[in-house]
């Protein structure tokens, strides 16, 4: 892969498969999902999706996921604050060998507008 375009698989433009929060709360009551939170630790601190697991953007690498023991067969859902960091997520996970990977649309903002349940 050239260096131009490893950098632009990092950039957060462009579309990716998307899962609203609703969506995604549903699948994460029949465990059914595994979360990637890609903000850094102390955002994922104050405030998470319970189950999710946190792997800040900055250290996203094929070694840090496969140290999260991570199921290539179940669908993957990877969040941000506002599904920006996400995007380059996706692409990241998708090279990794992950086929069912999505971002979760509108980021923590649209699962907080919800009220969907957080953990502290």
């Amino acid at each position: 892969m050239s260096l131009l375009n490893n950098l632009a698989q990092w950039l957060p433009f462009g579309k990716v498969p998307e899962m609203d929060a609703q969506a995604v709360f549903k699948r994460l009551q029949k465990n059914s999902i595994q979360i990637v939170d890609v903000r850094s630790k102390m955002e994922w601190d104050k405030s998470h999706i319970e189950g999710s697991l946190n792997l800040p953007i900055t250290s996203l690498s094929i070694n840090t996921i496969k140290q999260l023991q991570l199921s290539q067969e179940i669908t993957t859902v990877v969040i941000c604050l506002s599904a920006h960091r996400s995007i380059p997520g996706v692409r990241k996970f998708k090279q990794f060998g992950f086929t069912d990977v999505y971002q979760l649309e509108g980021g923590m903002l649209s699962w907080w507008k919800l009220a969907l349940p957080i953990s502290k």
